[in-house]
């Protein structure tokens, strides 16, 4: 990829909103720019007691509540707020396409 920063990610230039009263523009945005964010991409979960983890060794399979194929959730400041699917970026690296952008619920914090 070409222009992408040390961690693998392209910046999105913004773009000035429009036509809206009091929306203002992208450089009222420039303050949060550089705010880090923690991005992660759950596969699936599993629970389990202690005594079965402490039991868990090398080449231990884990089953998780997804099936194969299915989108895994994608949280932003552990946050829900996409879905995806599991990529090869390169040959030996893992990305997540976006398939779906989550709704967020106001009501729920």
């Amino acid at each position: 990829m070409s222009g992408s920063s040390e961690d693998g990610f392209e910046p999105v230039p913004a773009t000035e909103t429009q036509g809206t009263p009091g929306s203002g523009t992208h450089r009222d945005l420039d303050a949060v720019y550089d705010i880090p964010v923690q991005v992660s991409a759950v596969l699936g979960r599993a629970t389990m007691q202690v005594s079965q983890l402490l039991k868990l060794g090398r080449g231990a399979v884990v089953e998780l509540d997804r099936k194969l194929g299915e989108a895994v959730d994608i949280y932003v400041n552990n946050r829900l707020v996409a879905r995806g699917e599991v990529v090869m970026v390169d040959d030996n690296r893992l990305g997540v396409t976006m398939t779906e952008i989550v709704k967020a619920d106001r009501g729920s914090n």
